[in-house]
């Protein structure tokens, strides 16, 4: 594997699970006060945690999407606060959603993404934050700090943004159009000389068929949505696999020669290649997701005070920028701008330019149609 992102990614995980496990400290509960009365967010996101600026009571987990946090951040952390961070790993919202619901969830931090977020409030599932012990949260760029799907930030603060396109090996397809053609058209992607991989995630996958067939990736029309499931058993002819944190990897080994994945993703990956001109990244022209993927605290973290530092830590504007520069997504942290290489802020595929931006879309919440999307999307993958 050369995805030196990777790489550093299973040596810190080995180094996590090896570690001294998890101690708590001993103040009262993060969601009480010292007297034991319950404290109730007054819907600003200026919840009364107790805590103070820096402070931390107890060690950290982290859940994570894989290869998405530079781990010499995570020492850097540790170092600082004297305390220990264990980061595990989901695939897909949905995995994380069912192993929160299932109880088999027990982190302080997350990262969901947009659509997710609104879920997870719906659900009382997340803490709502208090700011006043996030001071960096003034870093946050206007268009990220009053997003719909959490007004106010109340209980999220964006982390990472981007795009999920297509990752293709130019030495093998060509000179192609950025189209969704790549993974669903039986005449293009049929015809390809290789395999292609699609996100094992619902919405990520329905929403590229739906884009394919000309229809919005939030619909609820059980009639389109069925459509672009049928999309995607077909494709199972020319499909190697369903991966949501291996596509850069089968592209770089040749087991695939176009792959369904997120913007950073690819191309980190193709960074650390000896061939990177043989590799490249596309943003479909009938339009692709563009998300906010988020920190929040789980209503039920153990270590409330810590979880609020380390959002503060990530929102800091080096950190920020060490992150972006790391893991080769858009940075929602306007005070990391002057710290980000230029290669990353001028590279339109990771922050694209005016007509493309007008052709993304953010995912939404669908309400109940969101366990169609999971159902007719597994029963495609067959």
């Amino acid at each position: 594997m050369r995805n030196r992102r990777w790489i550093v990614a299973m040596v810190a995980l080995a180094l996590t699970v090896s570690a001294c496990g998890r101690e708590v400290g001993g103040d009262p509960e993060p969601d009480a006060t010292d007297d034991g009365a319950e404290v109730e967010p007054d819907g600003t996101g200026d919840m009364a945690s107790g805590c103070e600026v820096d402070e931390v009571d107890g060690d950290l987990l982290f859940g994570n999407w894989s290869e998405y946090m530079n781990p010499e951040l995570i020492d850097l952390f540790e170092e600082t606060y004297d305390v220990s961070v264990t980061e595990d790993f989901y695939t897909s919202n949905e995995a994380l959603l069912a192993q929160i619901r299932a109880g088999g969830a027990d982190f302080d931090v997350i990262v969901p993404s947009d659509y997710m977020v609104e879920i997870m409030i719906d659900e009382d599932i997340l803490l709502a934050l208090d700011h006043d012990v996030i001071p960096n949260m003034s870093n946050i760029a206007g268009e990220f700090d009053d997003p719909p799907y959490d007004p106010g930030l109340v209980y999220s603060m964006p982390y990472q943004w981007g795009t999920t396109g297509i990752g293709i090996n130019v030495a093998e397809v060509g000179d192609v159009t950025p189209s969704w053609d790549l993974l669903f058209d039986p005449d293009v992607a049929g015809a390809l000389p290789g395999e292609i991989s699609i996100l094992d995630d619902p919405r990520e996958g329905m929403a590229a068929a739906l884009f394919w067939l000309g229809y919005d990736p939030n619909t609820t029309d059980e009639g389109e949505l069925e459509e672009a499931a049928a999309a995607i058993e077909t494709a199972r002819d020319w499909t190697v696999t369903y991966t949501s944190d291996q596509y850069a990897e089968l592209l770089l080994t040749g087991e695939t020669v176009a792959g369904h994945g997120y913007s950073g993703g690819f191309l980190d990956s193709f960074f650390g290649v000896d061939n990177p001109e043989d590799y490249d990244y596309l943003i479909p022209e009938e339009g692709a997701v563009i998300w906010t993927d988020n920190m929040a605290i789980l209503a039920d973290a153990s270590s409330v005070c810590t979880a609020h530092t380390f959002i503060n830590f990530i929102l800091d504007a080096e950190n920020g920028a060490e992150l972006t520069n790391w893991t080769y997504y858009a940075s929602p942290n306007a005070g990391s701008a002057e710290f980000i290489e230029e290669e990353i802020t001028t590279d339109p595929t990771i922050y694209p330019p005016d007509d493309v931006r007008e052709k993304l879309v953010f995912l939404e919440n669908t309400g109940d149609a969101e366990i169609l999307f999971t159902d007719l999307f597994t029963g495609a993958q067959g």
